[in-house]
């Protein structure tokens, strides 16, 4: 008897656990259903913006007077035309001290940098384009073939197209309004998916979970990267040349202190203004933070946070013609984001906020190469930047919007379940996060520079920032600590050892592209 009470009491707990199974399953099932039903272009946000969204596309047609109706409100939102809704949740401002700064002349070409507005305006770029069998794919993704004229002559070397897509009969499952018609598709180049073949390896191999449900769009979506810079200058090259087709607007902010309090010259400014960035000027809007947190020489997290706070609302409010689906993209300046991650972003409806990177991790240059990735939150529409973030980039930078005020009525409001993913994977990187990445007077300057907050503080100890003590850091890959890292070899041909712009001018840069003290 006391065989048989075991029995039934481990057959009932069995049934328990695979009842729970079941509910489980059928919860994600449930999301996934959810999440189908809903594109990511915020169509339903009315709360944001209401009345301004087409129904079918969530975008404004071109000459519809909603969009200026929209544009009003976002400025309404963002400080223009009346009072800033943020300056009351702002971080008390008050400066440690103040130095006098002289910015350009108002009557000059430039004007006033830090108080001009930029106007978004839409991607004209053709990154699609029909076969003559009907297949509509993407150019970079797909295969191209030499045409030939009427006459039978070859075309002019250089002139490609997209391959005749390979024709298929449909199947039954695709119904019967598709019987009798030929199905075609494109023929994808290697590292890239999807029916369209627009759909990058770092996406496809990403944990994203409505990778079957992405859909093209028929105007892209405007991409805004925030960053603050210091002296990476170098690699601030390095993103511009990225993302310069991705990108439609690069926030750029930078500051006369450094994060540990000191004043300090606008540098950023005078390569700007000298002509070194002209190639990307019509794409960067300058930011200006005048003054230094109060607390932050006590606190350095005070100051590392009122940074990218101030980055995001000052910036933010001074752009005009935002749409709730554009893009906000918030990044170090030592991280850079792979192009192809990004123009993913832009080009497909579908895909889930917030966005994070897998960016390939490396210490004092991209030879050091540490285990791993670094997982950034970086990325999320417009809308989710205010609905749930109240326009603070700091905190889209933290893993708590869930528990943020807003989260349950913007995901109620827009239909939508927000769901965390990751471009890229540990295996698969979608960018490079090049820490201490300078020269050894560079790595100096940075110690001197860092936050009263990240202890212990090396910048503190004279024998850190000694030059020769810090090549041999290069050297070795070793830390201020006195422990040396592990890292696997590298090679500079090996895919993704570092933004393409740095290795077509490896000697340029060849102080973070091989170990210069090896």
């Amino acid at each position: 008897m006391r065989r048989h009470k075991v029995f039934l009491f481990g057959a009932l707990a069995l049934c328990v656990l695979s009842l729970l199974q079941y509910c489980k399953a059928l919860h994600h099932m449930l999301m996934l259903r959810e999440l189908y039903t809903s594109s990511v272009n915020l169509e339903a946000l009315g709360f944001l913006w209401r009345g301004n969204v087409r129904s079918d596309t969530g975008l404004w047609e071109p000459g519809d007077d909603r969009e200026d109706q929209g544009n009003a409100e976002v400025e309404r939102r963002t400080g223009h035309g009346g009072e800033d809704p943020w300056r009351k949740e702002q971080p008390d401002s008050g400066n440690v001290n103040r130095m006098t700064v002289t910015l350009p002349d108002p009557k000059g070409p430039w004007g006033e940098l830090h108080k001009r507005s930029f106007h978004l305006r839409d991607d004209p770029t053709p990154f699609f384009a029909h076969t003559k069998s009907g297949a509509y794919c993407f150019r970079e993704g797909t295969e191209m073939a030499f045409l030939k004229d009427d006459s039978g002559q070859a075309a002019r070397e250089g002139q490609r197209k997209i391959l005749h897509a390979q024709q298929e009969e449909p199947n039954s499952a695709q119904g019967k309004y598709a019987r009798g018609k030929r199905l075609v598709k494109c023929i994808c180049r290697q590292g890239w998916h999807g029916p369209h073949c627009g759909i990058p390896t770092m996406v496809q191999h990403s944990n994203l979970p409505t990778k079957a449900r992405l859909t093209l769009r028929k105007v892209p979506r405007r991409v805004i990267n925030a960053i603050n810079i210091n002296h990476e200058f170098d690699l601030l090259h390095a993103r511009f040349h990225e993302l310069a087709d991705t990108v439609d607007l690069f926030l750029v902010c930078e500051s006369n202190f450094t994060a540990y309090g000191n004043s300090k010259q606008l540098h950023f400014l005078r390569l700007l203004l000298n002509g070194t960035y002209n190639y990307m000027r019509h794409k960067i809007l300058y930011i200006f933070l005048d003054h230094f947190p109060k607390g932050g020489q006590q606190n350095g997290w005070i100051a590392d946070d009122y940074l990218r706070t101030f980055l995001s609302y000052d910036g933010m409010s001074r752009v005009q013609g935002a749409r709730p689906d554009d893009v906000f993209l918030i990044n170090d300046a030592d991280e850079i984001p792979a192009r192809e991650g990004i123009l993913f972003l832009k080009l497909y409806n579908g895909w889930t906020e917030p966005v994070s990177i897998h960016m390939r991790k490396s210490l004092y240059g991209f030879f050091w190469r540490q285990p791993g990735t670094l997982e950034v939150h970086s990325a999320c529409t417009v809308a989710m930047l205010f609905a749930v973030y109240n326009g603070d980039g700091i905190s889209l930078r933290r893993r708590d919007y869930f528990s943020m005020p807003g989260f349950r009525n913007y995901q109620r409001e827009s239909g939508h379940i927000l769901v965390h993913w990751s471009i890229g994977s540990p295996v698969h990187y979608a960018g490079w996060h090049c820490s201490w990445c300078f020269r050894p007077e560079g790595i100096s300057h940075k110690l001197i520079s860092a936050q009263n907050g990240d202890f212990p503080r090396w910048g503190d100890y004279v024998e850190k920032r000694d030059l020769n003590y810090i090549k041999g850091l290069i050297r070795t890959g070793g830390w201020f600590d006195g422990s040396v890292g592990e890292y696997p070899p590298t090679d500079p041909k090996e895919p993704m050892y570092a933004p393409k712009y740095l290795l077509k001018n490896f000697p340029l840069y060849r102080y973070i592209l091989e170990n210069p003290y090896a």
